[in-house]
């Protein structure tokens, strides 16, 4: 038993001091005192010498001054020979003395013999003298109680819980906060997790906080831990780190690891591998594949692959996914295979995706398939957007689409741009313009582009200005144009150079037409080389028309063809002439041929 004594009923005499109060000589004179007390008779210093002694751990010293205090009437004596009893192994006499001392009124007792019947599984008696100990206010028959009912999915178990919890119980404080914390999420995952879901009910977590902090700040370590957790999802760091700080030096593992990412995230990455090297020595999944990852980073392969074992080890799958993609970027491509098989066999769904690209890139695409389903179907979304592309690539449009749909219904930016361009060539351009904002918004230049030319379709004419005034307000359109562009997206950069050039902005056109050729775009380059034809550059023009002929575009070579018959070098704008003819389309083929037969023409002449 846990739990020496009545001590209201001890303190009330006003000769009970606890000894942390007091040096060793004024320990020895006080004992002294109750011995002569009791040895004159006083029943109240029998009581309380034998306490004093069967705390300090003496049993045979204070089984006689017990006995004689219980014999002559004292209820905490006979609660505390209880105790001596239990300890000595003699549990059925201890509950005799409890039993009196509990019918003398005595709290602690009823709480002790309440344990002990629970412990022999008489749970009727049991709750019959925890719920004597806890309508008296003795916090620990109140939580003893609680536990009861708790364990029996009695509604009322939370009463006693709370009232336990109210009397200074920080156990109980705690398990109040985690079953509000799970009321709260709706998470019956009892203490796996740490905390609750920033998205529940903010009076329950607003409750579970209070009652973490008062377990927390009478030592409990878990509730330090989910405390402060709650604190980092609010982004109050600093107090959530000085919580993590103190659980894990009274020894709790996770947030150990926890301290460590937050030391990681504030820069401090060697202070982050001492806890990380804490927990993970302590047994922490977690903390060992952090300590894996570090190492990898540093090209440590050895050592991170010691650490992924020992998150293994410890029961985290995340550890073979984490040999998986150490081996794979080592090119040891067929342990990785094992290791991702490993961690997708027991449930990891981002290693079945790994497993099934691997698969793929050898070939294997019927051992692929099964598992992206297996990782989509488990929440992979970049399994669904995998199974996508496999469809696609099949020529199976439709049920790829279904597969683009899961993963952008997800908020998968590459899928919600090819449900966007689905949409598009079926003509639903509302549909189309939806996901493709969300794949925009997402940062898919292409997304941002391809949302650009609908809006762009779509917009009216410019209205006329009075006296010529140049008025410009920039479009929706526009924006997206730019955006895109300042992803690096080349044909959004040539529109976007053609948009500024139809301001007259020609400085912001070069910028954005040199941008997207340096780039390798064809009409880039050729969209440079007319603006600098018109500034009166001609050779850097050519250079320009040059680079976009040469990269596949007639109309550049046709002005070729016509830059080197106006300085009359014929036969290189014949040449050039001629790939204009091969190049098209077919306006610029049929003026290119003309152009040709004309210098062919002048040069036979």
């Amino acid at each position: 038993m846990d739990v020496m004594g009545d001590k209201a009923t001890l303190l009330e005499t006003g000769r009970f001091v606890q000894s942390s109060d007091r040096d060793e000589a004024g320990e020895a004179a006080e004992e002294l005192r109750l011995r002569l007390a009791a040895e004159a008779g006083d029943v109240e210093a029998m009581s309380v010498l034998g306490s004093l002694l069967l705390r300090r751990g003496d049993l045979d010293g204070a089984e006689p001054q017990l006995r004689a205090a219980t014999a002559a009437g004292d209820r905490a004596a006979a609660n505390n020979l209880g105790v001596l009893l239990h300890q000595r192994g003699y549990a059925d006499e201890a509950a005799g003395w409890w039993r009196i001392a509990a019918v003398a009124g005595s709290a602690a007792a009823a709480h002790a013999l309440g344990r002990h019947h629970r412990e022999r599984g008489d749970e009727p008696a049991a709750e019959y003298w925890l719920r004597q100990s806890a309508e008296q206010g003795h916090a620990l028959g109140a939580y003893a109680l609680a536990d009861l009912l708790e364990h029996r999915g009695d509604a009322g178990a939370e009463q006693w819980m709370r009232a336990a919890a109210e009397r200074g119980h920080r156990e109980a404080a705690y398990r109040l906060a985690r079953a509000l914390d799970r009321r709260a999420a709706g998470d019956a995952d009892g203490d796996n997790g740490v905390g609750g879901d920033s998205g529940a009910a903010p009076e329950a977590v607003e409750e579970a906080e209070q009652w973490y902090r008062q377990a927390a700040a009478r030592g409990h370590r878990r509730a330090a831990l989910h405390l402060g957790a709650i604190l980092e999802r609010r982004g109050e760091l600093k107090e959530a780190g000085r919580w993590y700080l103190t659980s894990a030096k009274d020894g709790e593992a996770r947030a150990a690891c926890a301290l460590g990412f937050l030391l990681r995230d504030a820069g401090d990455t060697e202070s982050a591998a001492v806890w990380w090297l804490r927990a993970a020595q302590e047994g922490d999944g977690n903390a060992a594949n952090a300590l894996g990852a570090l190492h990898a980073e540093r090209g440590e392969t050895q050592t991170a692959e010691r650490w992924y074992r020992a998150a293994m080890d410890a029961g985290d799958v995340n550890g073979a996914y984490n040999l998986g993609l150490l081996c794979a970027e080592q090119g040891r491509t067929a342990q990785a295979e094992q290791w991702y098989r490993r961690a997708a066999y027991a449930g990891h769904r981002e290693a079945a995706n790994a497993l099934a690209i691997l698969l793929l890139q050898g070939g294997d695409t019927a051992g692929a398939e099964p598992w992206f389903s297996k990782a989509a179907e488990a929440g992979s979304v970049d399994a669904a957007f995998n199974l996508g592309i496999l469809f696609a690539g099949r020529g199976d449009d439709g049920v790829a689409l279904r597969w683009y749909e899961r993963a952008a219904a997800a908020g998968h930016t590459e899928a919600a741009l090819q449900v966007g361009m689905s949409r598009l060539r079926d003509g639903d351009e509302a549909g189309a313009e939806r996901h493709l904002r969300c794949a925009a918004g997402g940062g898919s230049a292409e997304a941002a582009y391809r949302l650009a030319t609908v809006l762009d379709a779509r917009r009216p004419p410019a209205p006329a200005h009075e006296l010529g005034e140049s008025v410009h307000e920039k479009s929706e359109c526009e924006e997206w144009y730019e955006r895109a562009a300042g992803q690096g997206h080349r044909r959004a950069q040539v529109r976007v150079g053609m948009l500024a050039a139809a301001r007259g902005d020609v400085v912001e056109a070069a910028r954005w037409y040199r941008e997207a050729a340096e780039a390798g775009s064809r009409n880039g380059a050729f969209n440079l080389g007319l603006l600098l034809a018109r500034e009166g550059s001609e050779p850097e023009a050519a250079v320009w028309w040059t680079r976009a002929a040469d990269a596949g575009h007639g109309r550049a070579a046709l002005r070729l063809a016509l830059v080197y018959a106006r300085r009359g070098e014929l036969a290189e704008g014949q040449r050039w002439a001629d790939r204009a003819v091969a190049l098209g389309p077919g306006e610029v083929a049929e003026r290119a041929a003309r152009l040709r037969d004309a210098l062919r023409e002048e040069l036979s002449a």
